[in-house]
């Protein structure tokens, strides 16, 4: 199981942040050239991803690099620079239309041949960032093969809405509801916004479990400060594992005796239900749990 909890962004264009990344515990590195980056910048930063990339992974690190949008016209430059062994994935910034993701699955399979990396091994993560992708994300969703999530750009959806960004989140709720349910319904992760407040902790925590409680299994982050906060959220407890155990023993052994459900501290457990507990286990397992 790949852990997409954390992604935590690294400036592109800062050497001395790219080289102490490695120390810090989140999940995917995702070392930026788009938003972080200014234009006089792209150049260099494009350098110093390239070397990046291999130190990063030859270190047991996963490494994503954001690439700028197919609208900026940056795009192929930004993966001739970032695809290599090594990188395991790109997310592709401000992404507006399954045309967009049809583009750069050509533009990546293009680098990948050029840098002998195995075709389709480079995993695709698409930001969802302005209403007009919104409405599409369905058709976005399918667009590629090589789609491993959606993520929900919340800066720049908010700015295209002509709304602000607040506290309490309710501005995103419809947002986040429909990528949920467009990732879930093409088998992909649905990945949340940073949250941007680096020293207001509480609101973070609050923040990313409104994103899970509604289907976000990991969310960006732009502060290593906001890394063990996240991971408690998008981590199931000692509890939640004990619990899932039992569960889990408990319907195998109803499955044994040829029932279809059973009942379980007081609660009527079927497949579906079974079928959460696993990937609870699972996931414990992933993380390293007990």
């Amino acid at each position: 199981m790949i852990l997409y909890r954390s992604l935590l962004f690294v400036p592109g264009a800062q050497e001395e942040v790219l080289a102490k990344a490695g120390r810090f515990p989140a999940d995917i590195l995702c070392l930026d050239l788009e938003e972080s980056v200014p234009p006089e910048e792209k150049t260099n930063a494009r350098e110093l991803v390239r070397a990046a990339v291999p130190e990063l992974a030859n270190a047991g690190r996963s490494v994503h690099v954001r690439v700028n949008s197919i609208e900026s016209g940056l795009t192929r430059g930004d993966l001739a620079a970032a695809v290599q062994p090594g990188l395991a994935g790109v997310l592709l910034a401000k992404t507006q239309s399954p045309q967009d993701v049809r583009d750069v699955d050509v533009l990546l399979r293009e680098q990948e041949l050029a840098h002998e990396v195995e075709a389709g091994t480079v995993e695709l993560i698409v930001a969802i960032e302005s209403a007009r992708a919104l409405l599409r994300c369905e058709e976005i969703s399918r667009a590629s093969t090589r789609l491993a999530a959606l993520a929900l750009g919340g800066e720049d959806f908010t700015f295209d809405m002509g709304v602000a960004r607040t506290r309490d989140g309710r501005e995103l709720d419809y947002a986040r509801s429909f990528v949920a349910t467009c990732a879930r319904a093409a088998d992909l992760v649905a990945l949340d916004t940073p949250w941007t407040d680096i020293g207001d902790i509480d609101g973070l925590v609050a923040d990313a479990e409104r994103a899970k409680v509604v289907g976000f299994g990991g969310k960006y982050l732009i502060h290593p400060d906001h890394l063990e906060p996240l991971h408690r959220v998008f981590s199931p407890s000692e509890e939640e594992v004990a619990a899932a155990r039992k569960l889990l023993a408990a319907w195998e052994e109803a499955q044994g005796r040829g029932l279809g459900v059973v009942q379980f501290d007081g609660r009527m457990i079927d497949g579906p239900i079974a079928e959460r507990a696993r990937h609870v286990i699972e996931q414990a397992q992933a993380i390293g749990s007990p």
